[in-house]
């Protein structure tokens, strides 16, 4: 499918970008609400979904992990079907409390991170039916110093 350009008036773009600004202030119980009561959230790189009110869990984890997290938005796109919608953008903050993952805890170490990250929506009725974050896991890991 060809892509393009979401314009300023989109509701898509809208409620994607409301997605963001409630993760950086960090309020998870509002990141549940802008999803379909069936939908979800998949954290590829570490390898989790997560659904219902686990969801909110995403946002705790990094707020957590980073206390200054910022999304950098580069540049949002929507396919033909107008009901999918990509992000490009960067994860930024800095390493100051424990980052839980699937496969262990990451003690703080204090150093800044700049994460590549496309995360791809599928919305449904004003809500968001699915919701898949493709960070970069090894870059964040190298970052962090792990590599």
């Amino acid at each position: 499918m060809k892509a393009s350009v979401i314009n300023q008036n989109s509701e898509n773009e809208t409620l994607i970008r409301e997605l963001y600004r409630i993760a950086e202030i960090q309020d998870a119980k509002a990141f549940v609400e802008l999803f379909a009561e069936d939908g979800y959230f998949w954290d590829v790189s570490a390898g989790t979904k997560y659904y219902g009110e686990d969801i909110g869990k995403t946002v705790e984890v990094y707020a957590t992990a980073f206390p200054d997290m910022h999304r950098e938005l580069y540049d949002i796109y929507v396919l033909e079907d107008e009901n999918t919608v990509v992000v490009e953008l960067s994860l930024n903050g800095t390493h100051k409390g424990h980052l839980q993952l699937s496969s262990g805890t990451i003690e703080p170490t204090g150093k800044t991170i700049q994460v590549p990250c496309c995360d791809v929506f599928k919305i449904e009725n004003g809500k968001v039916k699915s919701f898949h974050c493709y960070s970069a896991g090894t870059i964040l890991m190298g970052q962090l110093g792990l590599f």
